[in-house]
C-alpha cells in the first residue's frame, strides 16, 4: 500500500476515535470516571468538538504539506463516520435514519480515496475523497438533510419506517460493492474524470464487473444516491437525485462512449452489441462513429 494510503487509513481511524465517547460513557457507564464523568454526560458535543480539534493537532504535529491535507480529510471523514454512529444510538429513534445515512456517505467517499490509492495509485489526489465534486452534489446534499430535518420536524414518524431505510441500505451496499469492484477491475484504466486522450496502457475492460455492465461504477453510485434518500425516507429527494442522476449519467456516457469508441474502434462497437449500460433506459452512444486517428480535441 502507497504512503498516502497509509496516511489517509491512519487518519481515519484516528477520526473514528471520537467512539471513545460512546465507550467510556455508555459502555463503561461513567461512574469510574466520577466528576469528569458527570462532564462527559451533560456535555457530550463539546467532548466531541474537544477530541476533533486535538486529533486535528496530531495530525498537524506528525503529517506535513500534501500528507496534511490528506489526514485532515481522513480525518473529518472517520470524525463524521463516528459521530453518525453515535447519533443512531444515542439520539431520539426519528434520528437514527440520519446516523446510518452519514455512516454511508462518509464510508462512500473515504472508500474512493482508498480504492483509488489501491487501484490506479498514479491519478491518486485530493480530489479522489470526491469531497468537492461539484456545486450540484453540495446542494443536492444539503437540500437532502433539509427535507429530512423538515419531514422529522412535521411527521417524526416518518422517520422511523425501518423497513424502508434497512432496504435503502442493502441498496447502498450493493451500490458500493458494485462501484468498487468495478474501479479494482479496471484498476489503471479507471479515472474519475472522462479521458479524451488515450493513454499508452489504457485497456478495453470487458471481465468482472464489465461482463455484466459497460458502466458498473456508474450503476453502483446510481443506486448508492437513490439509496442514500431511501435510509433518510426522504420521498420528494429520491425522486429529485433519481432525475437527476439519471440525466448525469445518461450524458456521461453518452460522452464517455465517443472517446471509447475512438480509442477502440469496432471492439468497442461490439462490446456495446453484447453488453448493456446496466443503467434504465440508457442506451449509450448510437451516433455516427467518431473519425479514428485523431484527438477528441481536434
Amino acid at each position: 500500500m502507497i504512503r498516502e494510503a497509509h496516511v489517509s487509513l491512519q487518519s481515519f481511524l484516528l477520526g473514528l476515535g471520537i467512539l471513545s465517547y460512546y465507550i467510556l460513557v455508555c459502555g463503561w457507564g461513567g461512574e469510574w470516571l466520577g466528576a469528569t464523568g458527570m462532564w462527559l454526560l451533560e456535555w457530550p458535543w463539546l467532548y466531541c468538538i474537544s477530541f476533533f480539534i486535538i486529533i486535528n493537532i496530531i495530525v498537524a504535529v506528525f503529517y506535513r504539506g500534501s500528507e496534511w491535507q490528506i489526514g485532515v480529510r481522513g480525518c473529518l471523514l472517520g470524525a463524521a463516520c463516528g459521530s453518525g454512529v453515535m447519533v443512531s444510538a444515542l439520539l431520539p429513534s426519528s434520528y437514527h435514519v440520519f446516523g446510518w445515512y452519514v455512516v454511508v456517505l462518509t464510508v462512500f467517499h473515504y472508500s474512493e480515496y482508498l480504492t483509488t490509492a489501491l487501484g490506479n495509485p498514479k491519478t491518486l489526489s485530493l480530489d479522489s475523497y470526491l469531497l468537492n465534486h461539484s456545486l450540484a452534489y453540495g446542494i443536492a446534499a444539503a437540500a437532502s438533510w433539509a427535507e429530512f430535518f423538515i419531514e422529522r420536524w412535521l411527521f417524526p414518524e416518518m422517520k422511523q419506517l425501518w423497513v424502508i431505510s434497512i432496504a435503502g441500505i442493502i441498496i447502498c451496499l450493493w451500490g458500493e460493492v458494485m462501484r468498487k469492484s468495478a474501479m479494482l477491475t479496471a484498476k489503471t484504466n479507471f479515472n474519475h474524470i472522462v479521458q479524451i486522450k488515450r493513454q499508452q496502457n489504457h485497456e478495453l475492460v470487458t471481465w468482472g464487473a464489465y461482463q455484466l455492465f459497460r458502466h458498473p461504477s456508474y450503476v453502483g453510485w446510481f443506486w448508492w444516491s437513490i439509496g442514500t434518500q431511501i435510509i433518510l425516507v426522504n420521498p420528494f429527494c429520491m425522486l429529485a437525485y433519481a432525475l437527476a442522476s439519471w440525466k448525469f449519467f445518461s450524458d456521461r456516457i453518452n460522452f464517455e462512449e465517443m472517446t471509447l469508441i475512438h480509442f477502440f474502434g469496432e471492439k468497442y462497437i461490439e462490446y456495446q452489441k453484447k453488453v448493456g449500460t446496466g443503467l434504465p433506459f440508457i442506451k449509450g452512444y448510437t451516433g455516427p462513429r467518431p473519425p479514428l486517428g485523431r484527438s477528441m480535441n481536434d
